[in-house]
């Protein structure tokens, strides 16, 4: 069975570890000590935790979509009619195709804060292939 240290659950669950250690003292989310003192929560409390909701702000908005990646704006590049943006969400990087007038309206500006709202019916497929390889 897995556990996860305070700071494995804070980057899965995408808050601080301060926000966690807050969860654990309160009683929120279980977690036990292991012989060196650490906090570690069971991979199935924490599963169970993040399938009900627990960890998600109250204020945020509700859609269909499930894939939300809160981040930093790290490029805009905007031309006549489109602009490509750029979000950096921990390790996640995601490009956003949309029209000019949109990123205007948001305010899209590297260094603001942005959220991306990801559905999609597309799969996209990894390789370990280098480009030029025998599957390029």
């Amino acid at each position: 069975m897995s556990h996860f240290r305070m700071s494995e659950v804070a980057a899965l669950v995408g808050v601080s570890g301060d926000t966690v250690r807050r969860w654990v003292d309160s009683g929120r989310l279980a977690a036990a000590r292991d012989s060196q003192g650490h906090r570690l929560v069971n991979g199935a409390d924490l599963a169970a935790f993040m399938r009900a909701g627990a960890g998600d702000d109250p204020a945020r908005h509700w859609s269909s979509a499930r894939n939300r990646f809160r981040g930093l704006v790290t490029d805009v590049a905007r031309g006549d009619v489109m602009a490509r943006v750029e979000l950096q969400a921990g390790p996640h990087r995601l490009v956003s195709l949309m029209s000019r007038e949109a990123a205007d309206e948001l305010g899209l500006e590297v260094g603001s804060l942005a959220t991306a709202i990801v559905k999609s019916t597309s799969v996209i497929v990894e390789s370990g292939t280098a480009r030029g390889g025998p599957h390029a």
